[in-house]
């Protein structure tokens, strides 16, 4: 699929969403590349940040939030995984939620959880790896955009307390969560 057609699908999805009232919060999303990662191996920003801006409104998050996301290479994160995880290898994707979601999805936090300076709740840090963006991509027969979209959405549902640990009912909840998210937004 084109990147133009591509584009539309996710301007159509995101109209949709701001029709049925989800899309009026104004978050902030801030994605940057770490400096490792070349010109050519870069991910599509406005997808990422279209992907949590709508994982924020399928969630119904109903405050202005922040969000920010690293894109970095398979050294980096394998060196953050290990940093926080204990697990000395690289992976696709890692979440740090700031708040801590029971059960998953959104739910007030509360004004102790605004930042008094910029009026955003913030939700915490996604970090893409891009090398394993593009080696999935590949593995799985799918583009580095639904890759990509995919990881994020994934991520995104984590910093809203969604888990997959257990192989029944949280699984299935976001698994399917993550369904509905992709097809809305035409992946």
């Amino acid at each position: 699929m084109t990147g133009g057609k591509r584009n539309r699908e996710i301007r159509c999805a995101r109209v949709q969403l701001k029709a049925r009232g989800i899309f009026l919060i104004k978050h902030k999303i801030y994605v940057r590349h770490h400096s490792k990662i070349n010109f050519e191996d870069r991910l599509r920003v406005s997808l990422i940040k279209g992907c949590v801006r709508t994982v924020l409104g399928f969630e119904g998050v109903d405050m202005p939030c922040e969000v920010s996301v690293l894109i970095t290479d398979d050294a980096s994160i394998r060196a953050i995984n290990f940093e926080f995880r204990g697990i000395d290898e690289p992976t696709d994707v890692l979440s740090f939620p700031m708040l801590v979601f029971s059960p998953p999805g959104w739910a007030d936090p509360g004004s102790n959880a605004v930042d008094l300076e910029t009026g955003l709740t913030a939700l915490g840090e996604i970090v893409l790896s891009a090398e394993r963006v593009r080696v999935q991509a590949l593995e799985y027969n799918q583009s580095v955009e639904r890759e990509t979209a995919y990881l994020t959405v994934h991520s995104g549902l984590h910093l809203l307390g969604y888990d997959h640990l257990d192989e029944a009912g949280e699984k299935m909840q976001m698994r399917l969560r993550e369904k509905q998210i992709m097809r809305e937004l035409g992946f």
